[in-house]
């Protein structure tokens, strides 16, 4: 163990994790209070009637904008991820994108109609795919590869996102069941100014390995590269202004370009020179673990779409004759992360080598999350908000089970599988997942009837379970693979 590591393993002053960590964890939490408190009530916006003060879009196409930006958001991860690989480093790559996610949300809450939630959303979904993998990355500088705080400091961190997500919605949803939907996004940029402010303060005390550009892009590429960006986003406004991208195929767009920038990065990465055989089977290995994770969140993104509409529809919100918002269910999950979070990171850290290993936790929340859509079929029948509430409860129970096997897991095995030169991006692969399983989730929203639900809910829960049941036993070849990595 070198100096470094051993003054790594010293630092113990939040929570028995570093003290960096504290900074990241604050970022973050008012990060997903803003992304979490808009997105909580951003599908009624836009499918909720003039009247109401919505926009007035069909499900089908308001479920596919929500997918698709969801989509582009950890889509956006890549870019982010080589701005900080190769011009800026994650630090300063993570203070920029929080500045764009803040004016992302004041532009929701000033502009109105459609514009606000164009510029609104392209400036979030830039600026959170940025501070997302830069962020994560950086987490992972705070430890060594051997450090067995790893994946508790990881769960952690978890705790800190969904503190956020928590609170956001609960308070964004209430100011616009009172006041109106842009008091409720002028919440979320409040939130996010909150969490800028309390980073530029503690910047200055993260590790020296979060301000490094491991592979800087030579000067004389930045004229091409800029006429890239030039271009593509011409391309971009071309195919709207003509009809080619809209609202019914957006997110099968999103699917179609994250897949190919997938296959894209994963070819780039193992046919350089510059990695070692031992880190191109770590790459391999991962590849089950992105497919995996791609069909976990096509399911349990549907949060923020069908089960968004479900609980609008569907379910009895009805508390002493008070109906609370449609977007406090999404702060059920959170509730039980929080929970949670800490269960695992303590029975992790106690399980030591003996806890099961990374496949093994996907395969099985894959499995928990096809398991969780199964049990809306009880409630087939219950006619309109006639779902009690103590089952959508009982199901994202299920839901963050699933989720705490898989992604602040992922988010850790990221940083051990990548190689030196691709530290950020390999965050940026798994981001990718999440990217394509979004999208996917509004694409899926098109297929729900809410007259005939259970070949819908059936069928899902049906391929979730039998995709985690493969990973599962399929775990030795891909363990063999990650070379020493579990």
């Amino acid at each position: 163990m070198s100096a470094t590591d051993k003054d790594v393993s010293r630092d113990t002053g939040f929570f028995g994790q570093p003290r960096s960590l504290a900074t990241l964890f604050g970022v973050e939490t008012w990060e997903r209070f803003s992304f979490y408190g808009m997105q909580g009530i951003l599908l009624i916006y836009l499918y909720y009637a003039a009247t109401e003060g919505g926009l007035g879009l069909d499900q089908a196409g308001a479920a596919g904008i929500v997918g698709a930006y969801g989509g582009g958001v950890y889509l956006s991860t890549v870019l982010g991820a080589w701005v900080a690989d190769r011009l800026l480093s994650s630090e300063r790559t993570l203070f920029i994108s929080a500045t764009v996610v803040m004016c992302g949300h004041i532009a929701l809450a000033l502009i109105p109609g459609f514009a606000g939630v164009t510029v609104g959303l392209i400036l979030i979904a830039l600026g959170s795919g940025g501070l997302k993998a830069t962020a994560t990355s950086i987490v992972g500088t705070l430890y060594s590869e051997e450090d067995p705080r790893r994946d508790a400091g990881f769960s952690i961190y978890y705790l800190g996102i969904n503190l956020g997500a928590f609170f956001g919605p609960l308070l964004t949803g209430l100011l616009q069941s009172t006041l109106g939907f842009h008091y409720g996004f002028g919440l979320a940029a409040v939130g996010m100014a909150i969490g800028l402010t309390q980073y530029a303060f503690g910047r200055k005390r993260l590790p020296d390995a979060a301000r490094e550009i491991p592979n800087p892009l030579p000067r004389r590429r930045y004229p091409a590269m800029a006429a890239i960006v030039v271009a593509g986003i011409v391309i971009v406004v071309v195919l709207v202004l003509v009809g080619l991208v809209n609202s019914t195929n957006l997110a099968l767009i999103v699917i179609v370009v994250t897949g190919l920038s997938a296959i894209a990065y994963f070819v780039v990465i193992l046919s350089s020179r510059s990695i070692t055989a031992v880190e191109r089977s770590r790459v391999i290995a991962f590849i089950p673990l992105f497919l995996t994770s791609a069909a976990f969140w096509s399911i349990y993104q549907q949060q923020f779409t069908v089960i968004t509409i479900y609980s609008d529809e569907r379910l009895d919100r009805s508390i002493l004759g008070w109906e609370f918002p449609v977007s406090w269910v999404q702060s059920i999950n959170p509730i039980f992360i929080i929970v949670l979070s800490g269960v695992f990171a303590a029975l992790w850290t106690k399980l030591g080598t003996r806890q099961p290993s990374t496949p093994v936790k996907f395969g099985l929340g894959t499995l928990g999350v096809g398991v969780g859509f199964l049990l809306f079929l009880p409630f087939v029948g219950t006619g309109e908000n006639g779902t009690p509430i103590i089952a959508i409860v009982l199901i994202l129970l299920v839901f963050t089970v699933s989720e705490l096997l898989l992604s602040p897991v992922g988010l850790s095995v990221s940083t051990k599988l990548a190689p030196a030169k691709f530290r950020t991006q390999m965050v940026a692969l798994f981001f990718l997942s999440i990217a394509i399983g979004s999208a996917a989730s509004g694409q899926l929203a098109a297929l729900y009837d809410p007259e005939n639900e259970v070949p819908y809910f059936g069928a899902l829960g049906a391929i979730a379970i039998a995709i985690g049941v493969v990973l599962v036993v399929a775990s030795r070849p891909v363990l063999k693979l990650m070379r020493g990595v579990r």
